[in-house]
């Protein structure tokens, strides 16, 4: 008989700027928290010093007015380099990796889960999508985690765990919520003694829609690169309104071509992320677009590299995506927000040319209503995953 878990402690792998703001939301519920780095000087630096050297210290500096008030990792968090120790010795996993880090991850975890003699629970925060190379199909992390170990479906759960959270509000216990999917039995769990402990700083509502919630958590990165980016076009102050609803647009699309429900995007993790994402520069995604903009030489991979280096932490908009045009030229699907991201920041063109292209993706949309017509709602409920207006072809006419 395999042992219940231990929800005394859980272990961090990947800690960067989220990954060390859950580790204090952790410490202070008095959980053993391992932290998992590959750099052994790190790992000694975060015990002899209680802060990460990397990542987020210096933001919480400036945000509280200088080091000596930035707080210090509870005692019960310790960081090491030894994977197998961290995942044999806890039950509880929280990822909060890079989309494109994540398989080389569970590469190395699948042979001491495969020994490991009690199950075990992944966290996902990952918000990130990735492309199958010869199918194009993309892949949210929860399915990515669960094909990776299919043959050991019974040893282990996921719960993705979306929403509008930033790292320095997790940090500093500023009031959080959350959205937690997956398998309703263990998403109880992570909520009740991981999550909901102390709901003045964070909380969480149940959603069973795994994949629209991954999948929306991902696709507003997209639309937080090109806000960011027209915050600096003198468009003015109308236009971001128009962004954010016609976005919701293809983000539903997309999610429900991936498996998800229209529904998803009425949750914390669809209209409440895409809307703190999109209006603050705490967004990784939206400074990223704004540095883009400021920074821009005509050479999109040139301006990419100069705006993550002014970044702590790396945005997940941009492999996301090349990831999703992949999928979308595929299907041919139209999405003009989401074409247009693929435009400015992966081909070569001038700031005028930059600006026309948003103009548009926003102004200039093929569809004419609003609303879902009854000859469409109908063809939604026979053919969900296949009705929607072409990019080319016969039904990409209005």
């Amino acid at each position: 008989m395999i042992p219940p878990l231990d929800t005394d402690r859980i272990a961090i792998i990947g800690p960067g700027r989220l990954g060390t703001a859950f580790a204090y939301r952790f410490g202070r519920d008095n959980k053993r928290v391992a932290v998992y780095y590959h750099d052994i000087d790190v790992c000694r630096e975060i015990n002899r010093e209680h802060l990460n050297p990397r990542h987020l210290t210096k933001d919480l500096a400036r945000r509280l007015g200088g080091m000596d008030k930035v707080p210090r990792l509870s005692q019960k968090v310790y960081a090491t380099n030894n994977l197998e120790q961290v995942i044999e010795g806890n039950d509880f996993i929280f990822l909060s990796v890079t989309m494109d880090r994540l398989p080389g991850i569970l590469s190395h975890i699948r042979p001491i889960l495969e020994r490991k003699a009690t199950n075990t629970c992944f966290i996902s925060a990952i918000k990130g999508l990735t492309a199958d190379e010869i199918t194009r199909r993309l892949i949210t992390p929860s399915q990515l985690i669960c094909s990776n170990y299919f043959r050991l479906k019974d040893r282990f759960d996921v719960v993705s765990v979306g929403g509008p959270f930033f790292d320095i509000d997790v940090a500093l216990g500023n009031p959080v919520c959350l959205t937690v999917a997956g398998q309703k039995r263990i998403c109880g769990m992570v909520r009740r003694e991981f999550i909901d402990t102390n709901r003045r700083e964070l909380s969480s509502y149940y959603n069973f829609d795994t994949v629209g919630v991954e999948a929306c958590g991902a696709l507003k990165n997209i639309v937080a690169n090109v806000k960011g980016l027209a915050d600096c076009l003198d468009l003015g102050d109308s236009i971001p309104g128009t962004l954010f609803s016609r976005a919701g647009v293809e983000v539903r699309s997309v999610s429900r071509l991936l498996g998800g429900s229209f529904q998803a995007f009425q949750s914390q993790a669809g209209v409440g992320d895409m809307y703190v994402t999109l209006s603050s520069d705490a967004s990784k995604n939206h400074r990223y677009g704004r540095f883009f903009y400021e920074l821009f030489t005509g050479n999109p991979l040139e301006t990419h590299l100069m705006a993550l280096q002014k970044i702590d932490g790396k945005p997940e908009g941009p492999n996301t995506i090349l990831n999703v045009h992949k999928f979308l030229e595929k299907r041919n699907m139209y999405s003009p927000i989401f074409h247009c991201a693929y435009k400015i920041f992966n081909e070569e063109r001038s700031r005028e040319e930059i600006r026309e292209q948003v103009l548009q993706a926003t102004q200039f949309d093929r569809r004419t209503k609003e609303y879902i017509g009854p000859i469409s709602r109908f063809l939604y409920r026979l053919f969900p995953n296949l009705w929607y207006r072409r990019q080319r072809g016969f039904f990409a006419n209005p």
